[in-house]
């Protein structure tokens, strides 16, 4: 079994149960004991702004900041640089605790032993 999980998410209110999946994936995880990295991408980068995941809605699924906060205790979130710079976000706009960081990082991250990579 991987010892550590990268998560890729592409999507965000623009394909809500996909993003949806992933941020629960993520934090199930977590939960679990495993080592989890999610990186925002696309759409999905908005939600590395404060208050933005709260705009999110979704039936019948776990709330996203609760999910977020999941994540960010026991795990990494990380927010693509490039995706990043198209939305003007820079560092001091993120979340405590999320990074920006680029692809040299996700591909490192996910070819590192014991690791599964999941995109969304």
């Amino acid at each position: 079994m991987a010892k550590k999980l990268v998560i890729k998410v592409t999507a965000g209110a623009d394909a809500p149960e996909r993003c949806s999946q992933a941020f629960t994936v993520a934090a199930v995880a977590v939960a679990s004991g495993v080592e989890v990295s999610l990186w925002l991408t696309g759409e999905s980068a908005w939600f590395a702004l404060p208050g933005r995941a709260g705009e999110f809605e979704l039936p019948h699924a776990a709330p996203l900041p609760d999910l977020i906060d999941s994540i960010l205790a026991g795990g990494r979130i990380t927010l693509c640089t490039q995706c990043a710079a198209r939305r003007e976000i820079t560092e001091k706009d993120v979340l405590a605790g999320v990074r920006i960081a680029g692809a040299q990082v996700f591909v490192s991250e996910s070819l590192a032993d014991d690791t599964q990579a999941l995109v969304y």
